[in-house]
């Protein structure tokens, strides 16, 4: 795992073979952040990132100045990965709860600038995470929300929708508030 920019830009962090996350690629990963920065400006973004994995994305979003960033992840050998990588990297705009992200949707109530949520592709109910998002209002007003998926699922008819990435076996649906 390669964080892409900012202040921890090309720091490699060796993901244990036990951690059974499919982290985002460096390469669907740099593509998707070079849509977002012409969008987003990190450093007054807060931040929130769903299934986080390996924290990947998490990651990248301290590196880039994000002041406040929540990781949302249930597995402990994953979250536990994150928290030694946090400390490791001194990240403490970085916080990290354990907790299953579809509990924590529905008992969250505060909003965030950006959202970020990459649940794994098996996961049963995956396809109703948007609309969970977008009903519980957890995107601010001209926040930004994305969402990680296979290319078997297609979110454009949902409110907000403004785009689908597609790199390779990864697909990005972005929404805009």
């Amino acid at each position: 795992m390669r964080i892409i920019s900012g202040k921890y830009k090309s720091r490699r962090i060796q993901v244990p073979s036990n951690l059974k996350a499919r982290p985002t690629t460096d390469f669907a990963k740099e593509n998707l952040f070079n849509i977002l920065n012409n969008r987003i400006n990190w450093e007054e973004t807060n931040a929130l990132d769903l299934f986080s994995g390996t924290g990947s994305i998490a990651f990248e979003l301290v590196s880039r100045g994000c002041p406040y960033v929540v990781c949302v992840e249930l597995n402990p050998l994953h979250y536990n990965f994150i928290c030694k990588t946090q400390e490791t990297l001194g990240a403490k705009e970085l916080f990290v709860i354990k907790v299953d992200a579809i509990k924590y949707l529905k008992t969250n109530a505060q909003k965030f600038d950006f959202v970020f949520a990459d649940p794994p592709y098996d996961f049963v109910g995956a396809e109703k995470i948007p609309a969970m998002i977008i009903q519980k209002q957890l995107v601010s007003e001209g926040g930004t929300f994305v969402f990680e998926h296979s290319k078997s699922h297609d979110f454009s008819d949902l409110p907000n929708f403004i785009e689908k990435r597609v790199y390779g076996g990864v697909c990005f649906s972005i929404f805009e508030f």
